[in-house]
């Protein structure tokens, strides 16, 4: 079993929200944490911060969407450690909007980022993974992924997908590791790509309960021969 100390993971979206706050817990931790995300300059900070409480991290820009992007990330983790324990696919957007308001241009980034950045994921590490023997991949769903609600018919689509990808990879795959986190209302800036007036007031009703970030962790820190498959995790006092 790989210990802790010994354990490197790779998080998308590391920039800020879910992965920010799980980069922060996991190094707290003591596993090695490489982050990616497009702003660098929260990256930069975020490892300064890391460090100067012990912890290992490592960044790398990161555009989930572009192909070569998310295989030089897998390449530079693999030149700082030599192996990769887990693949944290955070990133996402969610521009809700109902269907008749033909934002088609954001149905295309939410399948560019939430869909393509996954299976972007997947492409760069699997093969490393089957050579090693050993990975994990950690895909973010969402409560959105179970159920639909209006302005959400294509956020929801996206997520529903990442369920079924996490489903066939895990099923054809008996030394790869799949979870699911599929959170309910979290602490995170996904609610800011909204540009829809309407969505974007519901919304802001929806997330006065905040979840912070968090059963990431508890997934990854299981036993080898133990796959958390799918954590739908809310707050309390959630609907």
């Amino acid at each position: 079993m790989t210990t802790n100390q010994q354990k490197v993971v790779l998080i998308t979206g590391a920039s800020s929200g879910i992965g920010e706050a799980t980069a922060r817990l996991l190094a707290r931790k003591g596993i090695h944490v490489i982050l990616g995300a497009r702003r660098t300059e929260r990256l930069e900070k975020l490892v300064a911060t890391i460090r100067s409480e012990g912890g290992s991290a490592e960044y790398q820009t990161l555009d989930v969407t572009n192909r070569a992007d998310f295989q030089a990330f897998v390449e530079f983790a693999l030149s700082k450690f030599g192996h990769i324990d887990v693949i944290v696919n955070n990133a996402g957007v969610m521009p809700l909007s109902k269907l008749e308001a033909l934002k088609v241009d954001e149905w295309d980034w939410m399948i560019d980022v939430n869909i393509r950045g996954v299976l972007n994921g997947i492409a760069a590490g699997l093969p490393l993974m089957k050579r090693q023997g050993f990975g994990q991949f950690v895909n973010l769903s969402s409560i959105g992924g179970h159920a639909v609600w209006p302005t959400c018919a294509v956020y929801s689509a996206t997520k529903f997908a990442v369920l079924a990808i996490s489903e066939g990879l895990r099923q054809e795959n008996t030394d790869i590791r799949v979870t699911v986190i599929s959170p309910g209302v979290t602490e995170s800036e996904l609610a800011d790509s909204i540009t829809d007036p309407e969505a974007g007031k519901g919304m802001q009703e929806f997330r006065k309960i905040a979840l912070p970030a968090g059963a990431i962790a508890f997934a990854i820190e299981q036993p080898d021969d133990v796959d958390v498959n799918e954590i739908i995790v809310r707050p309390t006092a959630s609907v």
